[in-house]
């Protein structure tokens, strides 16, 4: 019983200590860098936020990224979407918000999930969240990218894409704004 007491006490005590580190130091000791990348399309400002992981030598698409299993694009806290109208996404109407993106890939097709559950860890999947999902267009690109890379492009004639490359992989998926 006693054992178990100053164990209790120890892991308060560690507790404490890492509350204590200012959220920059926490941060620092991170693996992989946490980024945001935004754009305003057609009156909707739009963000992703998200792990930024290297590929430090390892293979991904089908090893680090196993196939046939819904995964998490990014590091540490869930990949979270923000947006400040709603999205047409895949044929469906996304409310303004913000919600977590997760993915599903396989050697040839890739289906972006959304999930309304937020804050969660990026290894808490929740299905019973989920809004729905859809199909990603997949390229193959002709050099690798180092880090796992979002973007949000504006198209021309309105509307825009969100993006994901890693390794030689793109993923994306069209969206429009809506009124």
């Amino acid at each position: 019983m006693q054992t178990r007491s100053r164990l209790l006490v120890s892991i308060a005590a560690l507790a404490l200590v890492v509350a204590g580190f200012p959220a920059e130091a926490r941060a620092q000791s991170r693996l992989s860098p946490h980024e945001s990348v935004s754009a305003t399309v057609d009156g909707s400002d739009i963000s992703i936020t998200y792990g930024r992981p290297y590929m430090r030598g390892r293979a991904i698409m089908g090893a680090l990224v196993p196939y046939g299993r819904v995964w998490c694009p990014g590091a540490d806290e869930a990949t979270a979407l923000a947006t400040s109208r709603g999205l047409r996404i895949g044929g469906r109407t996304l409310a303004a918000g913000r919600y977590t993106l997760w993915m599903l890939p396989t050697a040839d097709l890739w289906m972006l999930i959304i999930n309304k559950q937020t804050g969660q860890f990026h290894t808490e999947y929740d299905a019973r969240q989920d809004l729905w999902r859809v199909d990603l267009e997949k390229r193959v690109l002709g050099s690798p990218v180092d880090q796992l890379t979002f973007s949000i492009v504006p198209r021309p004639g309105g509307g825009g894409v969100i993006k994901l490359a890693w390794e030689t992989t793109e993923v994306s998926v069209p969206f429009t704004v809506s009124p």
